[in-house]
């Protein structure tokens, strides 16, 4: 039976990590890795602080800070633990740092954008798009207590139209305050909103000569990540490559 550990358990995808793997009759969830909260339960288990104990586990699924995940990478990779990472925040340069990181490892780390099959189809038909359009936008919305922007979705969308697109030109356009017109991320300009009430939409508008096509994802309840989560959980260390960016490898 593969044991799961979960790190940043005590938070809402920590939790629902946990709850996917509790359920399935072939996994054995455990231990739950969640610095600052000693004395606090999941499922009937102590959440602990010392991450020497994430060893235990044959995959860990990573969903702590955008602060913290590198570190706790580092970690995971001595020890040889398979690393599914739901964290946000890789952009091209932290990717690079992981893949370096990673380069020797008998272990797999799987980078998961979103774990969300519609958003995998989403970013996806925007790559296959992104040729025949000379401009994209991306409009990304997330909950208010999301604590990075873009997210990570916005940012891999972002890199595979730019990749899929060299040629992204901008209209020259005065900004009456700065930042209004997003930030540029490969050519690709990202506008994020964060507001209660809303879990995870995200709309890639492309433009071009008298026509738009906007492609659009939208998350009404977390339960949407569950099926990616535990097809990451079993599928990681069948994995070639040390770190593989996305769920599409496994679909």
């Amino acid at each position: 039976m593969m044991r799961v550990a979960v790190s940043g358990a005590h938070g809402r995808m920590g939790q629902l990590a946990c709850s996917v793997i509790e359920a399935a009759p072939d996994l054995l969830l455990g231990p739950l890795y969640a610095p600052g909260h000693r004395g606090e339960k999941l499922f009937d288990q102590a959440l602990i602080e010392d991450p020497a104990r994430v060893a235990d586990a044959d995959v860990v699924v990573e969903f702590s800070t955008p602060d913290s995940v590198m570190g706790n990478l580092a970690l995971w990779h001595d020890m040889g633990v398979h690393a599914v990472v739901g964290t946000s925040g890789f952009d091209g340069e932290r990717l690079e740092k992981v893949a370096a990181m990673w380069i020797d490892a008998t272990s797999r780390c799987l980078i998961v954008p979103n774990f969300a099959i519609g958003a995998i189809l989403m970013m996806r038909f925007a790559e296959l798009a992104a040729p025949y359009f000379p401009v994209a936008e991306i409009i990304e919305l997330h909950h208010d207590r999301k604590t990075d922007a873009p997210s990570g979705t916005a940012l891999n969308t972002a890199a595979r139209i730019g990749a899929a697109q060299p040629d992204q030109r901008r209209a020259g356009v005065s900004q009456a305050a700065s930042g209004v017109l997003g930030v540029d991320v490969d050519g690709v300009r990202i506008h994020s909103v964060r507001l209660p009430g809303i879990v995870a939409n995200q709309e890639v508008i492309f433009g071009g000569a008298g026509q738009t096509l906007t492609i659009r994802h939208d998350t009404t309840d977390r339960s949407a990540f569950g099926p990616g989560i535990e097809l990451a959980v079993r599928r990681v260390g069948s994995l070639t490559d040390p770190v593989t960016l996305g769920l599409d490898a496994l679909l």
